[in-house]
């Protein structure tokens, strides 16, 4: 069996401390606002993989055919022996580049969720003997100290998660990204492309409502670890394209005028009639405007893939001298 080691950065006193501060931080802004990370607890998870078969839900069905079609080349580029992904969650994502890397010695799946890489992690090694696997629980979008491993490292970033943060977030993200990378190495990045904005606002509020009740478990979420007395059902899913930003927003839209409690930070936040909180951007990207991105990173787009539709693409990018 191939050696299996779990690693925490994270831990609950730490995830305590960031809820607490983003709670206070974006309640008590105008207009409200809570980034999309507290969305995935264990429900939340479950929802979302829920989510990805939903027929309106195109983007994983999408970059899972752009992997399987070209992983050979993309491992043929990166000639990777290290595969390092961020927000791995169940590893699912990238089974068709560890299939398709031949020298691949170690994999080193990254996620806040102590749960989900313990549980991946152990599958991996199990059903891949000869592949090291060092999971590591930490925040991608924090300094990173990863694990001694051999090169070239492949680092990938998949899901689309990179639209979930803004642009002043992706560059400074883009920005850590480059200096883990050495002479070698290469960042795989997945992302949704612009399209009509009837078909992304419906991948965002489909007809079955799993969006929605993914949306709301975010209130849930705080009445469970915050002792807070948030009523769902007083909140209304929306989700609407945003042209000048060009990125899809979900929000929480308040049914009538109410007061929430949070006791355990002594915090009080009223809401007016249709007043909307925000939780989740996600941005669509065009070709020109991500390959500037990365450059302004220290990141050169080497390769481009698209579907034939061009609604969604994978970057291959190498650290500039």
């Amino acid at each position: 069996m191939s050696p299996f080691r779990l690693t925490r950065t994270l831990n609950d006193d730490t995830l305590d401390a960031a809820l607490r501060h983003d709670v206070l931080h974006g309640l008590g802004s105008t207009p409200k606002t809570l980034p999309p990370k507290w969305l995935y607890d264990a429900r939340g998870s479950e929802l979302f993989e829920m989510i990805t078969c939903l027929p309106e839900y195109y983007p994983t069905r999408d970059e899972r055919e752009l992997l399987r079609t070209h992983a050979p080349g993309i491992a043929a580029e990166a000639g990777a022996r290290t595969l390092i992904e961020l927000g791995s969650g169940s590893s699912e994502k990238t089974q068709h580049l560890l299939d398709a890397l031949p020298d691949l010695h170690t994999y080193v799946p990254v996620d806040v969720s102590d749960s989900a890489l313990d549980q991946a992690g152990r599958a991996l090694a199990r059903e891949r003997p000869r592949l090291a696997v060092h999971a590591l629980v930490a925040d991608f979008t924090r300094t990173l100290d990863l694990p001694d491993t051999p090169g070239p490292r492949l680092l990938v970033f998949l899901g689309g998660t990179i639209g979930n943060l803004t642009p002043a977030e992706r560059a400074e993200f883009l920005t850590s990204v480059r200096s883990l990378l050495g002479p070698g190495d290469a960042f795989l990045l997945g992302m949704d492309l612009v399209k009509d904005a009837s078909v992304l606002v419906a991948a965002y509020d489909d007809a079955a409502g799993v969006t929605a009740e993914f949306n709301k478990n975010l209130l849930a979420v705080l009445n469970r670890e915050l002792g807070a007395d948030f009523v769902p059902d007083a909140f209304a899913h929306v989700a609407r394209w945003n042209p000048a930003d060009e990125w899809i927003e979900m929000r929480l839209r308040s049914l009538t005028r109410q007061t929430v409690k949070i006791p355990s930070l002594g915090l009080t936040v009223d809401f007016a009639d249709g007043e909307e909180l925000r939780t989740e951007v996600s941005a669509k990207f065009r070709r020109p405007g991500i390959a500037r991105e990365l450059h302004q990173a220290g990141l050169q787009m080497d390769r481009w893939w698209t579907t034939d539709t061009s609604s969604y693409g994978i970057a291959l990018a190498r650290p500039l001298p």
